[in-house]
């Protein structure tokens, strides 16, 4: 009977053990949450996720779906809840806080040669904190100018190309050509300012956060920092060839009065093409255009999408395998094609679906080799700088509230007593 009992303890211990790492043991589950929300893009990344299922028979991949609004509260309250997922799709503008903050894991050495490689250094240069590299940047998108083409045609008005841009004073004077009778050359959708300006600001040599040889960051505004800023303030407020009521506006919000011939152009990130292609009148001609260059040319900033590991996944091998997995070429390519954006990999850009004429695939395509790092991209504290110093200086400046010397003031002194909480 004593023998018995004994043998039914084993056993249960035994049972207590099981699903653990894999093998014999039970397969692993690794939960990735997914920000994708386009229809083509969320039936691509769970196809990849069912074509990795069918192929490990020991490491699974479970699908979460998150959202691109929610998502630096939602991964804050999970990483100090202990419930973060193990594949974490997000922004490299929103990691450097949970890099420092010890919430993502350090991939150096963990990463495989070959995606290391076909990425380019510049890329990961936005997922790089210190000595650690925190995510994969993997979808990226250049600011591009849409036009009506038909508008343009008419006009007569030289076209530009990314070998011959519009510089930022030629942009100016076009659109005010192209302006009158209430129409507008442009309609500036700027309901979130601070990104579009900072990044745009790169063309014209502005980079605003400057690190000093104690590796702390202040906030400095320049010659080059001034060039966007003033070229979309007067455009809405002395020429008037920009609309005033879109200023406050998202994207999307500018779409009907584009395609009702209110502007003839609107500068949106290149993902917007599909909006267009989905909602524009049948007949309306439109074409997409490079952002003016300036002194450092078609350079503008961008924050990739990105890929990370949680720290406290317990399998942080099996997580880089998949992320390996989702970037192989032909897969970043239909990953590429179902968010309408850029891949990072040096492979999946020459791919002949993203060079085709058809929605201005190739326009993109040849601005991708312009892209930097976004001026803010490692700076703590930028989250708080942009909402509460830069987002309502920037609305105020645009509106014609405030002058430009109010402007670089704000941004300056505000905006380095922020900083300076994040640097002690």
């Amino acid at each position: 009977m004593r023998a018995r009992a004994l043998a039914v303890v084993v056993l249960l211990l035994l049972a207590g053990c099981s699903g653990g790492a894999g093998g014999d043991e039970g397969p692993v589950t690794l939960r990735f949450q997914s920000l994708a929300w386009q229809e083509e893009s969320v039936r691509a990344n769970k196809e990849l996720v069912r074509e990795w299922n069918a192929a490990h028979e020991h490491v699974k991949v479970e699908y979460v779906q998150g959202s691109w609004s929610a998502v630096h509260d939602q991964l804050l309250t999970s990483f100090e809840g202990g419930e973060a997922p193990d594949i974490i799709h997000d922004a490299s503008d929103d990691l450097a806080d949970f890099a420092y903050g010890g919430y993502l894991a350090d991939l150096t050495g963990l990463l495989p040669a070959r995606l290391e490689e076909d990425i380019p250094r510049r890329s990961w240069e936005t997922t790089t904190f210190g000595d650690g590299v925190y995510g994969v940047p993997f979808l990226q998108e250049p600011r591009v100018l849409v036009a009506n083409a038909t508008w343009l045609r008419r006009s007569g008005v030289r076209v530009p190309t990314p070998g011959h841009p519009w510089s930022w004073t030629e942009f100016r004077r076009i659109t005010e050509r192209l302006s009158g009778g209430g129409r507008y050359g442009v309609a500036w959708p700027l309901k979130e300012p601070v990104s579009a300006t900072l990044n745009l600001s790169l063309s014209a040599g502005g980079r605003l956060f400057h690190r000093g040889a104690d590796g702390k960051v202040t906030v400095r505004v320049e010659a080059g920092d001034e060039v966007v800023p003033r070229t979309i303030h007067d455009q809405a407020g002395i020429d008037r060839s920009a609309s005033p009521t879109t200023l406050g506006s998202g994207g999307s919000d500018t779409l009907p009065g584009f395609f009702g011939g209110r502007y003839a152009m609107v500068p949106l990130g290149f993902s917007y093409r599909q909006q267009i292609v989905q909602q524009a009148p049948e007949g309306f001609d439109w074409q997409v255009l490079p952002a003016p260059a300036g002194a450092d040319g078609l350079a503008q900033g961008v924050s990739p999408q990105t890929l990370s590991v949680a720290e406290d996944s317990p399998h942080k091998k099996e997580a880089v395998a998949f992320v390996d997995f989702l970037l192989r070429p032909k897969n970043m390519v239909r990953l590429a094609l179902g968010d309408w954006m850029l891949p990072t990999g040096t492979r999946a850009l020459a791919d002949p679906a993203l060079h085709t004429a058809k929605d201005d695939w190739a326009t993109g395509t040849a601005l991708a080799a312009h892209l930097r790092p976004a001026p803010a991209q490692s700076v703590r504290g930028y989250a708080e700088w942009k909402d509460k110093v830069a987002t309502p200086a920037f609305q105020e400046y645009y509106s014609g509230a405030i002058g430009l010397g109010e402007l670089r003031e704000r941004l300056e002194k505000d905006g380095n007593l922020v900083l300076a909480r994040y640097q002690r």
